[in-house]
């Protein structure tokens, strides 16, 4: 027998990316723990993605990425703001 290494085919499946819009800091809490309604929408989006998958499904395990994130508002410049702009 030869030990050749045997090559194993993967498939790439496009991302699910749920957008939960702004929340509370208290639900992202609750979905930190794997509670509250954020917890429910992520596992329904999963269960819904098993259904479209079909057979396919069967043999795979679906891992949510879940991603949180606040945008900061702009730094001003500290000149900007002792000599504004005159029009």
């Amino acid at each position: 027998m030869t030990d050749e290494p045997v090559e194993k085919t993967t498939e790439m499946t496009q991302p699910v990316v749920i957008d939960l819009g702004k929340q509370k800091p208290n639900n992202i809490k609750k979905l930190k723990n794997g509670e509250g309604t954020l917890w429910v929408d992520m596992l329904n989006v999963v269960d819904e993605v098993k259904e479209m998958l079909g057979e396919e499904a069967n043999d795979k395990v679906i891992v949510p990425v879940v991603m949180i994130y606040q945008k900061t508002p702009k730094r001003r410049r500290l000149d900007k703001l002792i000599f504004p702009r005159i029009k």
